[in-house]
Formats: structure tokens, sequence, C-alpha cells
């Protein structure tokens, strides 16, 4: 099964990946917009040979690293606590939805302003989409704890901290690690975008100088590289995701053999 999704997907890539190509030759579509596949990937293949692509890649890969883990960290923690502090949840709760409902893009030139141009003011954007994503998720997964097991766990004379061990940790494993998956997408995103408003090196920083000069393939090459970027790190998350939650019935088989 597994090798056949793979090879509809491989199809389907082709099959746009031509049909891109041969639209522009044919004249179709206009190359000044689009460019072609083959220009995308021999401009790819240019930055790689040079080495110019190298120190770019290593910048976003920093600040999206460094934004995910202060994110998550922070946004798992709050989200732990709040969970279990019902007062403090309360009159939290107002502030943390106003803060939630500020889009992240007018926090970009603030940041900028406070911080500078360097790594610190991209890590703050990053932050701020990573966190509120593993607050709520940390935050839902404590809350749907099974309170027959939470009950049992007591009267069985658990304390809080095994409670904390072996019965809400767990249970909001799943949750937590959920995401994971969309945090690491959200830091790479608040990376970019820092770097597109104001930066000296990333990859946002490359596609907003070839989109300066009208470099569509440049901007289209900076976006593949993205893109390829972002899928190694989510395959990563979920390789691990794999090796910490192998307790974890697999879809379809929770009610066991027949």
């Amino acid at each position: 099964m597994r090798a056949r999704v793979r090879f509809f997907q491989a199809f389907l890539l082709l099959f746009l990946v031509l049909g891109w190509e041969f639209s522009v030759r044919l004249g179709w579509v206009d190359a000044f917009f689009f460019s072609k596949p083959s220009d995308i990937a021999a401009r790819i293949f240019e930055w790689f040979k040079s080495g110019e692509i190298y120190g770019h890649l290593w910048i976003t890969l920093w600040e999206t690293l460094l934004a995910f883990l202060i994110g998550t960290v922070f946004g798992v923690v709050m989200g732990l606590w709040l969970a279990l502090a019902p007062t403090a949840s309360a009159v939290l709760d107002p502030f943390i939805k106003a803060l939630n409902s500020i889009p992240r893009v007018i926090l970009a030139p603030i940041f900028t302003l406070w911080f500078g141009l360097g790594v610190a003011s991209k890590v703050a954007l990053g932050v701020t989409l990573v966190f509120f994503v593993a607050f709520f998720n940390t935050y839902q997964g404590i809350k749907e704890v099974n309170p027959v097991v939470l009950a049992n766990a007591r009267m069985l004379g658990a304390s809080g901290r095994q409670l904390l061990q072996h019965v809400y940790l767990p249970s909001a494993a799943s949750w937590i690690f959920s995401s994971l998956r969309t945090s690491i997408g959200f830091a790479v995103i608040g990376a970019v975008v820092g770097e597109y408003l104001g930066a000296a090196k990333g990859l946002g920083y490359l596609i907003s100088q070839a989109e300066g000069v009208f470099d569509t393939t440049g901007v289209f090459a900076g976006m593949v590289v993205l893109a390829v970027f972002v899928v190694l790190l989510d395959w990563a998350v979920s390789r691990v995701e794999a090796r910490l939650l192998v307790w974890r019935p697999e879809p379809g088989r929770e009610g066991g053999t027949v």
C-alpha cells in the first residue's frame, strides 16, 4: 500500500512538473512570470555547487530550531500549568485569547525594531507562532485525560508528581506530538517571514533579493528549497514521534486482532 501511494505521488509530481515545463516552452505560460522547472533546477544546482546556499540554509535552520524549542517548551509548560490550575486558567483565559488573536505578521516589524535585524527578531516571531500551537494542544490533551483512570490512580494513592508522570503526560503525549508536527512548520514560517522583511542572510532573504530584481527563477528556486527543507524537518519530527510513541496502536488496530 505504501509503495502504491509513493508511486502515485511521484507520478503526480512528474505530471505537474512536465506540464509546467511544456506549458512555458510552448508559450502557453509567460516565462517571465513563471520561469521553467528546468531553469529552477539549474539555479538550485548552481547554488549548491557554488556553496552560496549553505550559509542561508544554516541561518534559517538555526532560527527555526531555536523558535521551535523555545516556543514548544514554553507552550507545553504553560499548557500543563493552566490545565492543572483552574483558577489561574480562568484568570488568564481572556489575555491568552487576546494575544492569540493578534496577526503575527504585525509583530514582525516590532520585533525587528526591538531586537534588530539579527537572529533574535526571527526567533521571537517564530516563538509567537509555535507557542500557541503547543499550548492549546497540551492544554486540551490534559483536559482529555480519562477521568476513570485518573480516579483509579488517586484511589491507589498516586501523588501529584506520579499523576503527572504516569497519567497526564502519557495521555497528552499524542496531542503534544501532534502539535510538534504543526509547530515545526510555523517555526519555519516565523524565520522566513522575518528574513523576508529584513535580514542579511537566510532563505527568506534569498527569496526577497530575487523578488526585488524580478528574478522569478530565483524566487521559485528559493520556494522549492524551502519546501524540501520543511518536508525534511517534518520527516525528522515524525521519526522522533514514532520512536517515542511506540506504545500507541496503529490506526484501525485499536480493537486488537479478531
